[in-house]
């Protein structure tokens, strides 16, 4: 038998198990870090270096992977009626398409602060050079 056959039933169970954790939130994550520690403990500290790993324990990672998966479940979902889901994805066609334009925006807002701030740091350091140019202009002199 070969090793990736070996490990794809593990993977399997290590994915599953993965998601199952996710779906209930980071509660079950730490629940999970705790029994493990609790029963044995290399599998709670391999938990928490996970957690840490895949920023699962300070990130929102599991609750926007949660609302994604809800997001495009109601979206791709059928009510029935052709006229309403016609409508219902024109509009989320629409909002996506606001929400792009107004990252954009905001992007261009932090690129137009960011030369700003630039702009007056190069000046700063303009005068600062011709500072010291200019008094030694008038020593000279």
């Amino acid at each position: 038998m070969t090793t990736a056959a070996t490990n794809a039933p593990t993977q399997g169970w290590l994915s599953r198990s993965e998601a199952w954790l996710d779906e209930k939130g980071k509660g079950a994550w730490i629940a999970a870090m705790v029994l493990g520690f609790i029963f044995v403990w290399p599998v709670g500290l391999a938990l928490l270096f996970y957690m840490i790993w895949s920023k699962r324990m300070f990130g929102k990672s599991c609750h926007s992977r949660r609302a994604h998966r809800r997001a495009h479940f109601h979206q791709t979902r059928s009510s029935g009626n052709s006229a309403f889901d016609a409508y219902k994805n024109e509009t989320l066609r629409r909002l996506e398409e606001e929400q792009e334009n107004f990252e954009a925006f905001l992007q261009r807002l932090r690129d137009a602060k960011d030369k700003s701030e630039f702009d007056d740091f190069m000046d700063e350091r303009a005068e600062a050079a011709k500072a010291p140019r200019e008094a030694d202009e008038k020593e000279d002199a």
